[in-house]
């Protein structure tokens, strides 16, 4: 046997090993070609007009003056939409362009393509829209009487779910009503894309997207063409957690270079991105738990609304998550949970970072505390006695078949030793650089926080991942139309074939709909799973394929053929042959990769409607300036079941990213909304936290308890952190206040004025 020194072979990161990202330094110094940097010798430039009421009949649209202007090659409108003309990622209700009405503000109404962007703004302001202003629909608490906003209704979904008995009561009872505001995505890189026709009446889109064969098949039926004439290629994506699930500017490209038959790039600004976009739903929730002296959950009662705005999109889901886990990761034996998903005319609002599970884990994290207050209980004791355990039920009847360490997540989190002290230096306290904090007027709170949300789709959706593994000379290339939107699934990919086929080099293809099925949508905690679990069964399949050729041809067990360090090699001597020479014909297999089925919810929302479960804590400290309502979250703990960790580097910052999304919601974050209408869509006014606002993330615990069924025992790790943290953060607000504090983000007005006037 050949001996090859090991120490001098550079083996690439398994399974379980850090793999620094292939993008992370173009992204950091600016080599990255995100979709808004794509360019073509031909390219033409789009845009959009879009309305600027939120309700309002269109008598006419005018495009004559706007023809004339130089340099324009296209003015279409909704007459001009070639095939289908609504879109939806659930139902098809939205409009490619506004014919008849517009329902909300920044609705499109008219699409442009010329040879300079002043060509096209120029263009833009030359159509002339008549329109009979209406008065918007706007409350969600009332729309269901109201006059509908849509031909298909002002409800889009309810839920009345009910659990065990319902005529339990309990000893000790708590009421509260919460609310959670719109939340925006606020990725880095706007939308943007380019549309590229062919001769044969085919066109190829680029654009950054999180879900590729959905958006082929939405944007082929509103150009009348067979989905194999829509080619989607993913453009470099500067952000998604939800927004680039729904179609945007992509139907608005194909339009526009099909008439033009030129390529036509179109690039949003932050302020149109805010309205090109689904948001986070609002949320209004009523609670009330009933326990036991001793601390025992008997029964809970909630009324959720959530806004849904203008149209669908992914609503039902939504409003499934927010029912299915109103009382967070605690066993109740009885429960009735009555939630509804509205349409109004205030702007869309879709998926975004663990969608649903955000907003009732804010108020049930709220009543948890609350009837600790009640029972005289330390709030972490009485979540310790109710978590919920593998062969509990929950709300919707279904047993919990798989991993849940919940009273692991949350004894590693609340024990975890505090590290921040209090602050002497004066850009430490609220307020930071603008030093407006006085330290007698800072008080301190410290809190906890619980959260749950299932992986994967849910309700009997066909979920599904093709993805294809072929080796030749050593090489594994593979071959999946998962998006990559910053997850960091182009080292997943790597990491799982080198685990499986003993290689070091892996090619992934770029991610398009030609050759390969869809991966489905880069969301719901999904891909590693999902496309994680394809690669996984495509690679077994050719490893076996190879072994079985190479035991019929040399006589040898192919139980004892390993593969290591680049050779193929028997475990009881004798064999041995180089991968690369072994693979020179290449070996090629196909998987598509389904979890198990699900059902949908019931009339009384019972079912066996999920597949697996992430639970996560946070435990939050911060300073308050109770004079001024300045906040400063000071340390966030968390710990997090994440059934296997695939790349720890990986994992880490998924859950320092979701922590500051939710950081954002529980003090800055907040589209406001006024008669249909945003009031702040840009960085200037729509607050993100920066690095200034965001505490050190102590990670306590990753409690690594392998999932059946799932690659490797691996969970997705991508929302969870998301949806505990607010609540936590929130909180530690009310610890330090002493105040109700029943709404996020937390205003400084909040803890100023808590009576509701300045």
């Amino acid at each position: 046997m050949t001996d090859l020194a090991t120490s001098e072979r550079t083996v690439a990161p398994r399974i379980g090993e850090n793999a620094p990202r292939p993008d992370g330094v173009p992204k950091v110094v600016g080599a990255f070609a995100f979709s808004s940097d794509l360019h073509h010798d031909r390219m033409l430039w789009g845009g959009t007009l879009r309305s600027t009421h939120s309700s309002a009949r269109i008598r006419s649209v005018d495009i004559s003056t706007a023809v004339a202007v130089t340099g324009v090659h296209a003015v279409l409108v909704s007459d001009d939409v070639p095939g289908q003309k609504v879109f939806g990622l659930e139902y098809r209700d939205q409009p490619v362009l506004a014919g008849d009405v517009v329902r909300y503000e920044g609705e499109p109404v008219a699409i442009v393509a010329a040879d300079h962007p002043e060509a096209v703004r120029m263009a833009l302001e030359a159509i002339v829209v008549d329109y009979e202003v209406l008065v918007p629909v706007v409350d969600p608490m009332t729309v269901e009487e109201a006059e509908p906003v849509h031909p298909d209704g002002n409800l889009v979904r309810r839920i009345h779910l009910r659990h065990g008995n319902q005529d339990v009561v309990g000893d000790v009872q708590v009421e509260g009503t919460y609310e959670v505001a719109m939340q925006d995505q606020a990725f880095l890189g706007p939308e943007s894309g380019m549309a590229v026709p062919a001769d044969d009446g085919s066109i190829d889109l680029y654009v950054a997207t999180q879900w590729l064969h959905s958006d082929r098949d939405q944007v082929a039926d509103c150009m009348g063409l067979d989905p194999e004439k829509v080619r989607l290629t993913l453009a470099g994506v500067g952000g998604a957690f939800g927004a680039r699930e729904d179609l945007s500017l992509h139907v608005h490209l194909c339009m526009l270079a099909r008439h033009t038959g030129r390529p036509v790039k179109m690039v949003y600004s932050r302020e149109e991105s805010f309205h090109g976009h689904v948001h986070r739903h609002p949320a209004q929730m009523w609670y009330r738990h009933h326990a036991d002296r001793d601390g025992t959950l008997v029964r809970v009662e909630a009324h959720l609304i959530l806004d849904g705005g203008a149209y669908a999109s992914s609503s039902s889901a939504v409003i499934a998550n927010a029912t299915c886990f109103a009382a967070g990761p605690y066993r109740v034996p009885s429960a009735e949970i009555d939630g509804a998903v509205v349409r109004t005319n205030n702007p869309p609002c879709g998926a975004m970072r663990g969608f649903g599970a955000v907003q009732v884990c804010f108020a049930h994290e709220a009543q948890m505390d609350r009837l600790a207050g009640a029972l005289g209980m330390d709030p972490v004791a009485l979540r310790l006695q109710n978590a919920l355990v593998p062969g509990d039920e929950l709300l919707t009847g279904q047993t919990i078949k798989g991993t849940a360490p919940v009273a692991e997540v949350i004894r590693t989190c609340a024990d975890h030793p505090p590290g921040a002290s209090m602050a002497v230096d004066p850009l430490e306290l609220p307020g930071g650089a603008g030093r407006t904090a006085d330290p007698e007027h800072v008080v301190r709170g410290e809190a906890f926080a619980l959260g749950f949300k299932n992986l994967l789709f849910s309700e009997g959706f066909d979920d599904f991942s093709e993805a294809s593994c072929r080796l030749a000379g050593g090489v594994a290339t593979i071959t999946s139309a998962c998006a990559e939107v910053g997850q960091g699934f182009v080292t997943l990919a790597q990491q799982i074939a080198r685990e499986v086929l003993g290689v070091d080099e892996v090619v992934l293809l770029p991610a398009s709909t030609a050759g390969i099925g869809s991966a489905g949508s880069t969301s719901a905690s999904r891909q590693t799973w999902m496309s994680g679990g394809a690669i996984q069964e495509a690679c077994g399949q050719v490893r076996a394929q190879l072994l079985e050729h190479l035991a019929a041809e040399h006589g040898v067990d192919a139980d004892d053929l390993v593969i290591a360090d680049g050779r193929v090699v028997s475990m009881a001597g004798g064999f041995e042959v180089d991968l690369a020479k072994a693979t020179t014909e290449p070996i090629e297999a196909s998987v598509v990769f389904r979890h198990v089925p699900t059902l949908p919810l019931d009339e009384n929302g019972q079912g066996n409607a999920h597949v697996s479960f992430a639970f996560s804590a946070h435990r939050a400290i911060v300073d308050v300036d109770v004079e001024l309502g300045l906040v400063k979250v000071v340390e966030l703990t968390t710990s997090q079941d994440v059934g296997r960790v695939l790349n720890p580097l990986q994992t880490v910052g998924q859950l320092e990213g979701g922590a500051a999304q939710g950081v954002g919601l529980a003090v800055m974050e907040e589209v406001l909304v006024q008669e249909g209408r945003i009031r702040n869509a840009s960085f200037t006014d729509y607050l993100v936290p920066t690095a200034l606002d965001m505490p050190p993330v102590e990670i306590a615990a990753l409690i690594e308890q392998a999932e059946p069924g799932a690659p490797f025992g691996a969970k997705g790790i991508g929302e969870a952190p998301s949806i505990s943290s607010t609540a936590a953060v929130a909180a530690a607000i009310r610890n330090a206040t002493g105040l109700d504090l029943p709404r996020v983000p937390v205003r400084p007005t909040d803890i100023v004025f808590p009576g509701g006037t300045a």
